[in-house]
């Protein structure tokens, strides 16, 4: 699971109001290599959650991206940091893990990079 599917992901157990973003434990992190494509970058930015990117990158062992999320000017001129944006969004897969919720604990698991977000019975 790349970073990128995780900042659009979210709890959806029946009552939670608290359920984004989800805090990632990592098992196994690899990283498969992905055309740079910058213009892709500028067009998602805008839709991006940074702190929870800032985070997600953290937890699976990634911590070039800064604290605070920079403003559209970079976007044009900082090449460094988009090939850094790059690498977090694209580039770092979470084959094996879990998503906690933030709420209520639950564990969802990540196996073969593919998250199970199917909740139980008393869940929905």
């Amino acid at each position: 699971m790349r970073l990128i599917t995780h900042n659009m992901l979210s709890c959806n157990i029946k009552g939670v109001t608290n359920g984004f973003p989800l805090r990632i434990e990592a098992g196994n992190v690899i990283e498969k290599e992905v055309e740079f494509n910058p213009d892709f970058l500028r067009h998602m930015f805008a839709k991006l959650e940074w702190k929870a990117l800032v985070e997600g990158a953290r937890s699976m062992g990634y911590a070039e991206l800064p604290e605070d999320s920079p403003d559209a000017a970079v976007l044009e001129s900082d090449e460094a940091f988009l090939k850094k944006l790059h690498h977090a969004l694209l580039e770092l897969h979470l084959e094996e893990g879990a998503l906690v919720c933030p709420e209520t604990g639950r564990k969802f698991p990540v196996n073969k990079g593919i998250p199970n977000m199917l909740l139980h019975e008393d869940e929905v």
